[in-house]
């Protein structure tokens, strides 16, 4: 069950790390919704305008909001032996820390080529050129493997949100679909069909790291 965060004591001095641990709080209990100048400005005990002095705007805030997120997440990875095996630690912590904090999916999109992202893509750059992976095949296997990441991480972040804001157990909700997924015209689905047990009972996370696991064969391949 989510808190609603309260006021703090005034006499903590603004700052803009302040804020944004702030703003973190405020995003995890209500989304990017919850996040307004006026809750901030209540929760800091302050004005809007002193706030505006350290940000420019929700954006802003929400991006540095974001990257303040990831850049603890990257920090805190522990060495890995192999650049493969710090992909998919990195790939790991970064799925659950979306699951943990589901307006993230939202601020990434919105933060196209700013810090947030460029930590990512310079952390898995560092690696698959360590795996060696030619200069010419750099560009598109980051952008490959930051796009799936970030894409499916992302959606099962809000498949999850969803879920909760509805009450859906998931259990229930997936042996349903996959009853519907079984009756299906086996013709016409047979792909589908054969997959609706699995459906029922998988994992997201195991799922999720078998496409990395994937796109790392395929890109050893290249690699040779």
């Amino acid at each position: 069950m989510k808190i609603a965060p309260t006021a703090r004591p005034k006499k903590e001095a603004l700052s803009r790390d302040r804020i944004i641990d702030t703003s973190i709080e405020l995003l995890d209990f209500g989304g990017e919704e919850g996040l307004t100048f006026p809750a901030l400005s209540k929760r800091l005990a302050t004005g809007p305008g002193a706030i505006y002095w350290y940000v420019n705007n929700k954006t802003d805030l929400l991006i540095s909001a974001c990257d303040a997120v990831i850049s603890r997440t990257i920090v805190s990875r522990p060495p890995c032996p192999t650049p493969q095996a710090t992909i998919v630690d990195l790939a790991s912590a970064l799925f659950d820390v979306m699951n943990e904090h589901p307006w993230i999916g939202s601020a990434l999109s919105q933060a196209a080529g700013k810090m947030p992202v460029v930590r990512i893509f310079e952390c898995l750059g560092q690696q698959l050129q360590a795996m060696g992976l030619k200069e010419d095949q750099q560009w598109s296997a980051a952008s490959a493997m930051i796009s799936y990441i970030l894409g499916v991480g992302s959606q099962n972040a809000a498949n999850s949100e969803l879920a909760r804001r509805q009450g859906l157990d998931r259990s229930r909700y997936l042996g349903q679909l996959s009853k519907e997924w079984s009756e299906l015209e086996g013709e016409s689905y047979p792909f589908t069909r054969l997959m609706a047990k699995t459906l029922q009972s998988h994992d997201d996370k195991a799922d999720f790291l078998a496409g990395v696991d994937f796109l790392l064969i395929g890109l050893l391949r290249r690699s040779e």
